[in-house]
């Protein structure tokens, strides 16, 4: 679902960006959430009050650092195109949020204390060179259908290496916020939420914080380019069906992370490896979009075969960061 929440976007019509994206993010980031903590938390209001502040705080803070990582994620791909863009932020992402949180709360160094930080190290490294293999992959496919000039006019590997480091280390703060989240998933546990859903509110607390971010620069842009009046604006049933749309991209968003939190909390002690699977898996199923809307077509076979190669080892990597956590 993390890789196929934008689909729905192709059926929007007449809308600018920061229309569908506004109204997309309302539904991932609040009203989904909200939807999810009300059904699977008793007392949701009440778990609320009596969790610790100082961590709801933290929590809510990197959730708007990482809605700066998901506004600049669109610079990344304006600067190296779908494949090479998605493949350095996202693996970026993996890299930096899998480590960052056990390395912080000591859990790593525990973690290899028996093979299992080896084996975590080698799927990360193996996932890496997966993820370069693909955006390479993508990078020849984009400059094979390009014009004579060989890349599209506004490729920038400087611009856009800068801009996918940003949203490597700025994204990485969901995983973060939702390690630093466990006092408020206890809080559930102890109000009987079930274990499953205990990092619900987690989520909640975290992308409202992304929200603020996206809310402030939808709207700045919306007055800018005057395009708030699309919001309203009817042409026969587009209108309804942008916001259908954008609704249900929302929903996609959210729901992979409902299943995320329902895996994590099998994990055990060493459940932050969760957040590297996620992201592995992202740039595969995202890639296999790719190919069934026809963006691989035309490709030469060695490029597609290169493409194939990249997918596979990703799938490799997975398990590998996923059995790390039980050896």
């Amino acid at each position: 679902m993390s890789g196929s929440f934008a689909i729905p976007f192709d059926k929007v019509k007449k809308w600018e960006w920061e229309n569908y994206w506004l109204i997309y993010s309302l539904f991932a980031y609040i009203v989904v959430p909200l939807f999810i903590c009300f059904f699977f938390v008793p007392d949701f209001l009440r778990v609320l009050g009596e969790m610790p502040k100082d961590k709801v705080i933290l929590v809510f803070l990197l959730g708007v650092i990482y809605g700066a990582a998901n506004l600049t994620f669109g610079l990344s791909l304006r600067y190296l195109g779908i494949a090479l863009g998605y493949a350095l932020s996202l693996g970026l992402m993996m890299a930096i949020g899998t480590l960052t949180p056990p390395l912080i709360d000591g859990r790593l160094a525990k973690l290899f204390e028996g093979n299992g930080g080896i084996m975590l190290l080698a799927g990360i490294v193996v996932s890496l060179v997966g993820i370069g293999i693909s955006g390479f992959a993508g990078f020849l496919k984009s400059k094979q259908a390009s014009s004579k000039e060989g890349i599209n006019r506004e490729f920038n590997i400087s611009k856009g290496l800068l801009a996918a480091l940003f949203v490597g280390i700025t994204g990485s703060s969901a995983a973060l916020g939702i390690e630093q989240g466990k006092a408020i998933a206890d809080t559930c546990l102890h109000f009987g939420v079930n274990p499953l859903f205990q990092d619900s509110v987690v989520f909640f607390v975290l992308y409202s914080g992304s929200f603020v971010t996206t809310l402030i620069w939808c709207i700045y842009l919306s007055i800018k380019n005057k395009t708030y009046i699309n919001f309203a604006r009817k042409s026969g049933n587009s209108l309804g069906i942008n916001y259908l749309c954008c609704a249900f991209a929302g929903f996609l968003w959210y729901i992979n992370y409902v299943f995320f939190g329902m895996g994590k909390s099998q994990m055990g002690e060493f459940s932050f490896v969760a957040w590297g699977i996620l992201m592995t898996l992202t740039i595969v199923f995202a890639t296999l979009w790719g190919l069934y809307r026809g963006e691989w077509k035309g490709a030469t076979s060695n490029i597609r075969r290169l493409m194939f190669a990249g997918l596979i080892i990703l799938v490799f990597a997975s398990f590998l960061i996923g059995i790390s956590s039980s050896i």
